[in-house]
């Protein structure tokens, strides 16, 4: 894994930005997906203070950080309570989104994200995300957050019968962008997201910023940045 630091892009302002043809024919990748939470949106605290009140109240116990952070960003919630308990998975789940839906009032873009997105679409790439989340939860914080416009496609839980770091949800990606997986790049803070770009034959990238996964959980993606403006030097 190649480690990106100190790197400056352009901060001229997306809507400025006007790139001639022969530029644009020549972007490294001109297919970018990106993984939602930990990667745009800043979702680590409250999915771990969900998936805590899930854990207490149904199982009557503590589980440590830790543990229930290593599973955050693959499979989909219910193979993730799975995990935790089998007999209780629906109870789990129904908690769990009950605490974590009011949530999303509160949720944020890391800062700069927005600037990356704009640059990347006004350079005519298209982009996508790849999410473990169903599509109902990814609305919930598009309706937050002016994001959905950047994208075009979306591929949620609902989407695919297998999940991250299954290669299937970023190739699904690929299909609804016509694209094939060496004109593409895929972004994301956790080993799930870093193992299904791997595996789907994609530029891996991965971000030091979710506050979810250690950085050293990510050292088999192709480079890792600590910034979302160093995104723009290695897409």
């Amino acid at each position: 894994m190649r480690l990106l630091r100190g790197l400056c892009s352009s901060s001229a302002s997306p809507s400025s930005i006007a790139l001639p043809v022969d530029t644009i024919n020549a972007m490294r990748y001109p297919n970018v997906l990106f993984d939602l939470d930990g990667t745009l949106i800043d979702s680590g605290t409250i999915i771990l203070a969900s998936f805590k009140h899930a854990t207490k109240t149904v199982l009557r116990r503590e589980i440590p950080e830790a543990e229930l952070a290593a599973r955050v960003g693959g499979s989909n919630i219910y193979d993730q309570m799975r995990a935790i308990d089998e007999l209780q998975v629906d109870e789990l789940v129904r908690v769990y989104r009950e605490h974590n839906e009011p949530l999303h009032d509160e949720l944020e873009a890391f800062e700069g994200i927005e600037h990356v997105l704009a640059r990347l679409k006004g350079e005519g790439r298209r982009l996508g995300i790849v999410t473990a989340k169903r599509r109902k939860t990814v609305d919930l914080a598009f309706a937050v957050l002016p994001l959905e416009p950047y994208f075009d496609a979306v591929v949620t839980s609902d989407v695919t019968e297998s999940h991250k770091p299954d290669p299937a949800p970023v190739l699904a990606a690929l299909e609804l962008l016509a694209a094939e997986p060496s004109e593409a790049a895929f972004v994301g803070d956790s080993p799930f997201d870093v193992g299904a770009g791997k595996a789907a034959g994609v530029f891996t990238v991965a971000v030091a910023w979710g506050n979810i996964h250690p950085v050293d959980a990510l050292a088999e993606a192709d480079v890792l940045v600590e910034t979302p403006d160093q995104l723009l030097d290695v897409l």
